[in-house]
This record gives C-alpha cells, structure tokens and sequence, in this order.
C-alpha cells in the first residue's frame, strides 16, 4: 500500500512536562495585527497559465510593497493553481513547504483512443514508490530518482482525453508521469492540462488571485484592513503538517539564538518523530521558534531526562521576543 500523505496522518500529542505560561509573554498567532502578519503571514496566490512562478512572486512583492518574498514549490508557466507565497520572516519556512507533499488534477491526452478500464487499470500500476528522470525542461538534474505516488483518483475520460487527481511527493513531475503511463499503454501520452490543487497544508478553496491581493491593499490604503487580514495567514499555518514540539518560556530565547533542544526544555510533543525529522518547534502560545531536526524519536523524548533532542535548521522568532533565562 502507498504512503499516507502527511495531510492524512493523524498525531498525538504527549506531556513530557506541566509549566504554568506567563501571560505577558509572546502572542497567539490569531492575534496579530496587520503589520505583524506582513511579517510573519503567507498568502496562497491561485497561478494564472503563462507567468512563471518567479514573476507572479516578484508581483506579489511589488502589490504588497514588501522587500522579501519567497514560494512554496514552482510551477511551470503553463501550470494553474495553489502557490504559497511566504512574506518577509516568513521566507524562512519555505522549506517546510518546499518538502510537503502536493496535489494534482491533471488532464492526460493519450495518442490513440483507450478502454477506460484499461486506462483505470494502468494509472493504479503507478501508485507507491516510482522511478523518474525529470524531463528535459525541468529545474532539476535529470538523475534517476523515486517519488511516493500516494494515490491517483481516476475522475472521468472517455476516448483520448483523461482527468485524475494525484497525490504525490514533491518533486514528482506530471508531465513525466502522464508519459509513463502512454508508455504503458503502448500508443503514448501526454500531459495536456495541469492545475495544482494542494500544496502542503494548503488548498484551492484558499487560494486567491492578484487581482484579489490589488483590491485588498486598495482598501488598505483607504483605511479598511479587513480584505487584507482575510487573505493573510499565519506562519504557523505553513508548518501544520510537521511534527511538532513545544518548549518552556525559559527555552525560547536560547533556541532563538541558535541553541540546540535539550530533553528537558521540552513540555508537548507529537507522536511519529524519528530523527532526521523536520520538525516545528512552538511556544505554549502556538507560535512558531525555528524549525529543527530531531535527533530522537518520540518514545526517547519521553523516557529520557537528559540529551539533545533536536538541532537547530532555521530560526523563525525574532530574537528578544522572550526574555533571556541565562
């Protein structure tokens, strides 16, 4: 059976420790105001066909008057749909969005007319790990590699035009999965249309256009922040699918300096880390410290008194946010 994708994993979440939270510290993320989400927000862009994702992201910058933008995973001019466009501090989590998982809707043009319970029968061959050589246009070297195809939902056909849904890994490439399976068929195929429908935690229903992100900083410049505030999300929005850790006030600052997680800074943490782990590492008021990467799984974490449980990858908080405890 396939992998699930992350967006389907449910976790649990442990006590290691209790810590009464102090008040006056830190601030839910659901609680900021406006300048504060355009330092640490996403907005999830809908991509029109024919821009690169580059463009549409420096057009983000210049609608939004912002200095620093970044994407959550590109897609090719011609491709439609979700792209996460992460906003000043929030750039540091585009890794995080760059290795989620991502879904698909795609229509396939074989190069002969199909039975479609042979089409049907094909697409499920591609299910679970696969072997790809990136096409020759592409971002990437063209080495062999595997992708996790978690599922492919067969939607409708009929003749030589096919529509299905994908769940994937990212950096697994439609179009090359759209000529393996003519392969398969035996008279070829292509990827004809392509709209991305999900990024990570992410999905279509949330996404907006850049007319959209024009008319809301429009108001906001009229003295209405409510289009803007809509569109806006928190950073912590972007970790959701990462296993997660949360820390005493006491740790915060430390970490924010750049300190390795020690065993007992820990309070919460989610079942399913294993080291190497990316994980999201959070204050008791849910925002987001830096990401790290877990040095012990979830069991070790809660029998260990002692140890270093994660290492620092990319500091989120800005430093000063919490008092220093040393």
């Amino acid at each position: 059976m396939p992998e699930q994708p992350a967006w389907e994993i449910k976790r649990t979440i442990y006590t290691r420790a209790e810590e009464e939270h102090n008040p006056s510290l830190g601030l839910p993320p659901e609680d900021r105001n406006l300048q504060q989400m355009l330092k640490r927000g996403v907005v999830i862009v809908d991509k029109v066909p024919g821009p690169t994702s580059h463009e549409v992201v420096a057009w983000v910058r210049k609608l939004m008057e912002l200095d620093h933008v970044g994407h959550g995973g590109t897609l090719d001019p011609k491709v439609t749909g979700v792209l996460p466009v992460t906003l000043e501090d929030s750039t540091k989590c585009v890794q995080a969005l760059l290795d989620s998982g991502k879904q698909y809707v795609t229509l396939m043009r074989t190069h002969e007319d199909v039975e479609e319970k042979r089409l049907v029968e094909t697409l499920k061959q591609f299910e679970g790990e696969i072997y790809q050589r990136p096409p020759l246009r592409s971002a990437v070297s063209r080495r062999l590699r595997t992708r996790t195809i978690y599922r492919i939902e067969y939607i409708e056909g009929h003749g030589r035009n096919w529509l299905f849904k994908v769940d994937c890994q990212s950096g697994t490439y439609i179009r090359k999965l759209c000529s393996d399976v003519g392969e398969v068929l035996g008279g070829g195929a292509h990827m004809h249309e392509l709209r991305r429908t999900r990024s990570g935690p992410f999905v279509e229903s949330q996404a907006v256009t850049l007319y959209d992100i024009a008319d809301a900083m429009d108001q906001h410049r009229e003295g209405d922040d409510a289009a803007l505030m809509k569109i806006l999300h928190p950073v912590e929005e972007a970790l959701a699918l990462l296993p997660h850790i949360w820390v005493r006030d006491s740790a915060v600052e430390a970490l924010c300096t750049g300190a390795q997680l020690a065993v007992p800074g820990i309070l919460r943490l989610e079942s399913g880390i294993e080291p190497k782990d990316l994980i999201a590492v959070m204050t008791q008021r849910n925002e987001a410290v830096a990401l790290m990467k877990a040095e012990m799984n979830t069991d070790t974490i809660l029998k260990e008194e002692h140890g270093i449980a994660a290492i620092p990858e990319r500091v989120i908080m800005i430093r000063g946010t919490y008092p220093k405890s040393w």
